[in-house]
C-alpha cells in the first residue's frame, strides 16, 4: 500500500512539474512572439502598450491553455515511446486555445494579439513543448541517460541484429531505441544491395542474411529480431535455420500488423517458437458465414477437453454462442478449459462441462434433451497409433460406433449440423486407428443422405502441439540430453498449427455441403529429420555432436509418407470458396451392406475378437494393415 502510494505522489510530482513548464513555454512564447512582432512597428508607443496588455492578459491565456492540454489529456502521452499521431494531438489541443485568444482579442480587447502575434505564439508553444520532450527522449535513450536510470547494465550486455531493413525493420530499430529493455541495436542485415552500407535511426545495414552467423560471431550479438513480414515458407525457414545456428537467442515481431501502426509499446517482440518452424500463413475467415450458424445458438464440442476440442471451444466463444458445451469423458482437461474461459469472458460465461462417453448412447440422449444443441463438433476420438495396433476392438467401439451413437442421436433431437474431425491417416489406412476414421467419413456420408441434419467430415494432418504429436516428444527428449529418436530419416508429415486447424474447421462448417468431405490445405509436407535438427539447434545443441538422432524404426500402422486424398477423389476434389479448404463431393455407399458389415464389425469388437481387423479390411479395402511383432 506504501509503495502504491509513493509511485502515485511520484506521478503526481512529475505531472505537476510538467503543468508548471508548460504554464512558463506559453508565457514565454507570447511574449516572444509579440517581441518579434514589434520589430515591424513604427510608432514608438506599440511596444509598451502592447506589452502592458499581454502582461494584464497573460493569466487568463495560459489558463486556457493549460486546461486545453489537460481536456486532451497531454500528460497521460509517454513520450518515450511518442509518435506522429501524439505530435497530431498537441497541435490540435494548441490550436483550440489558439482560436479562443484570437475570438476573445478581436471582440473584446481589439489588441495585436488577435493578429500575427497569435499565430506565430502558437508556432512557438507547439515547438517549445514538442521539442521538450523529444529532447528528453534523445536524452532517456543517451548512454548518460540510461546510466542514471540504472540501465547501462542493460544494453551493452545485450547487443541487437535486426534482420530486415524495410518498413517493419526501421520500426524494430525504433521500438528498442526507445524501450532499451530489448537491448542495443549494433547493426541490422537486409538482401537489399540498395540498402547495404547505409544507415537506419543510426543504425548500419552491415551484411546480407547468408552473413548472419558470420556476423553474430564478429560483433558477439546476443539477440536476433527477425523483422520482414513477407518471408514465408522454405525462405522462413532457412532464415530461421541461420538465426537459430548462431545459438542467439531469436525473436520475431509479435503482431506485423504493429508496424506502422503508430506508438511503439510493449509486447512489439516475442519468442521463436515451434510453430514458426511450419512458416504457416494466418488464416482468414469468413466471420460472417461463420456468426451465421454459430452466435445465439447452443453449440456441443465432444472431446471438448483435448488438444484440438478445446481450441474449437475458444474459437466457438468468440463468436458468442448462446451456450457451450464441451463434453468430455476426462473431467480434467475440461476442468481446466471451463477455469480458463471463466477467467477470459467471467463468471457468467455460458459454459457448461457434461462428462460421459460417447459410447454411452443413454447419455449421449440425456445430453440432447436436456440442452438441445443445433450445432455438434465431433473432436472425441481415441488416436494415438501404435495403441490402437495393440486395442484394435476398443478403436472400433469408441471411434466406429461411438461416431454412429452421436450421429443417430443428433439426427433423433434435431440437430442442425454436425461436423466431424477427420485425418490424413483416414486416406489408404494402414492403421486400425486411421482405418475407423475411414469409417466415420463414411458414416457421415451415410447419415447426410438419409437425414434432414447436414454432415461433413473435416480432414487434415498433423497437428502441432496436440498431445502425443512429434513436437514435445523431441522437446522432452532434447531436455533429458537426447537421444532424438525418429522412426524414419525419410519420414515426412503435413503440419499445421492448433489454432489454424480449429479455424479452418468452424470455416468449413460454415460451408456444410451435406455428406461432403473437406480437406484442409496442409502446404508441403515437412520431413520429420530436418524439423528434428531445427529443435536441437533452437535449444541450443548441434544435430551430431552435442545431441544425437537415433533412428528406431517404423512404429506398427505407420506409413513414411501421409496422404490427404484417396485416388478416387483426386480427380473430383475442388477448391471451395475459401483457398484453405478444398472439399471431396459425397460418394455413392451401398447402406445395406454397409449396415450389414457394421454389424458383424460391432459382434466381433464385443467380443474382442482377431475377427475385428479382418472385419475392416472388408469395409474399408484400401486399408491394409500391419499389425505383427506386436508387445503390450
Amino acid at each position: 500500500m506504501k509503495e502504491k502510494k509513493t509511485n502515485l505522489l511520484q506521478v503526481l510530482a512529475r505531472r505537476a512539474l510538467l503543468v508548471a513548464l508548460d504554464a512558463a513555454i506559453v508565457a514565454f512564447s507570447f511574449y516572444f512572439a509579440l517581441l518579434l512582432r514589434a520589430d515591424g512597428a513604427v510608432e514608438a508607443s506599440w511596444w509598451p502598450h502592447n506589452r502592458a496588455l499581454l502582461y494584464a492578459n497573460l493569466p487568463w491565456i495560459v489558463a486556457v491553455y493549460l486546461l486545453s492540454f489537460l481536456a486532451g489529456r497531454l500528460y497521460t502521452i509517454l513520450w518515450k515511446y511518442a509518435g506522429e499521431r501524439d505530435l497530431i494531438r498537441l497541435a490540435g489541443m494548441i490550436a483550440v486555445p489558439t482560436g479562443i485568444v484570437y475570438l476573445v482579442n478581436r471582440c473584446f480587447i481589439h489588441g495585436v494579439l488577435f493578429n500575427s502575434a497569435n499565430a506565430m505564439a502558437a508556432v512557438l508553444i507547439f515547438l517549445f513543448i514538442g521539442g521538450s520532450r523529444l529532447a528528453w527522449r534523445l536524452f532517456l535513450n543517451h548512454p548518460l541517460g540510461e546510466r542514471l536510470r540504472g540501465n547501462a547494465s542493460k544494453d551493452p550486455n545485450r547487443p541487437v541484429m535486426i534482420v530486415g531493413a524495410g518498413e517493419a525493420g526501421a520500426w524494430a530499430i525504433n521500438v528498442c531505441k526507445t524501450n532499451t529493455s530489448y537491448g542495443h541495436v549494433i547493426l541490422a542485415v537486409d538482401d537489399d544491395p540498395i540498402k547495404l552500407g547505409q544507415t537506419i535511426h543510426g543504425v548500419p545495414v552491415r551484411g546480407t542474411l547468408e552473413e548472419i552467423p558470420d556476423l553474430c560471431t564478429r560483433y558477439n550479438i546476443h539477440t536476433i529480431i527477425v523483422a520482414i513480414p513477407t518471408l514465408k515458407g522454405n525462405r522462413l525457414n532457412h532464415v530461421i535455420d541461420l538465426c537459430v545456428s548462431t545459438h542467439c537467442a531469436v525473436q520475431m515481431l509479435s503482431d506485423p500488423q504493429l508496424v506502422g501502426a503508430g506508438t511503439p509499446q510493449q509486447g512489439a517482440f516475442r519468442e521463436l517458437n515451434t510453430a514458426d518452424f511450419l512458416s504457416r500463413e494466418e488464416v482468414t475467415l469468413d466471420t460472417e458465414k461463420i456468426s451465421g450458424y454459430l452466435t445465439g445458438k447452443t453449440v456441443l464440442v465432444t472431446g471438448g477437453g483435448g488438444s484440438i476440442g478445446s481450441e474449437l471451444c475458444r474459437q466457438v466463444m468468440r463468436f458468442k454462442p448462446a451456450k457451450l458445451l464441451i463434453f468430455d469423458i476426462y473431467e480434467n482437461c475440461a476442468y481446466e478449459l471451463l477455469m480458463e474461459l471463466q477467467q477470459k469472458y467471467g463468471r457468467d460465461v455460458p459454459v457448461t462441462v457434461l462428462v460421459g462417453s460417447i459410447r454411452d448412447k443413454a447419455r449421449l440422449d440425456e445430453v440432447f434433451e436436456t440442452y438441445h444443441p443445433t450445432v455438434v463438433f465431433h473432436a472425441a476420438a481415441h488416436k494415438h497409433v501404435p495403441l490402437m495396433e495393440i486395442s484394435p476392438a476398443e478403436a472400433v467401439k469408441n471411434n466406429v460406433f461411438g461416431t454412429k451413437n452421436l450421429l443417430t442421436s443428433a439426427s433423433e433431437h434435431g440437430v442442425e449440423r454436425l461436423v466431424q474431425l477427420s485425418t490424413d491417416k483416414a486416406v489408404n489406412p494402414t492403421s486400425v486407428m486411421g482405418c475407423t476414421k475411414r469409417l466415420c467419413e463414411m458414416l457421415i456420408q451415410t447419415f447426410a443422405g438419409n437425414t434432414d441434419m447436414k454432415c461433413v467430415a473435416v480432414r487434415f494432418g498433423n497437428v502441432l502441439g496436440s498431445h502425443g504429436s512429434v513436437i514435445p516428444l523431441f522437446e522432452a527428449q532434447i531436455k533429458k540430453g537426447g537421444p532424438v529418436t525418429l522412426t524414419d530419416a525419410n519420414i515426412e508429415r503435413y503440419f499445421m498449427t492448433i489454432p489454424e486447424a480449429a479455424q479452418l474447421v468452424l470455416q468449413a462448417g460454415a460451408l456444410a455441403e451435406s455428406g461432403s468431405i473437406y480437406v484442409l490445405d496442409m502446404g508441403e509436407p515437412v520431413k520429420i529429420m530436418d524439423l528434428a535438427k531445427q529443435l536441437i539447434r533452437f535449444y541450443g545443441y548441434e544435430p551430431g555432436v552435442n545431441m544425437d538422432i537415433k533412428i528406431v524404426g517404423l512404429r506398427p500402422g505407420e506409413k513414411l509418407y501421409e496422404e490427404l486424398m484417396m485416388d478416387e477423389e483426386q480427380d473430383k476434389m475442388r477448391r471451395t470458396v475459401h483457398n484453405k479448404i478444398f472439399v471431396a463431393p459425397p460418394r455413392n455407399i451401398d447402406l445395406g451392406e454397409f449396415y450389414q458389415q457394421l454389424q458383424e464389425l460391432s459382434a466381433a469388437a464385443e467380443h474382442n475378437d482377431d475377427s475385428v481387423v479382418e472385419q475392416l479390411t472388408k469395409m474399408v479395402p484400401t486399408f491394409t494393415p500391419t499389425r505383427e511383432n506386436l508387445k503390450l
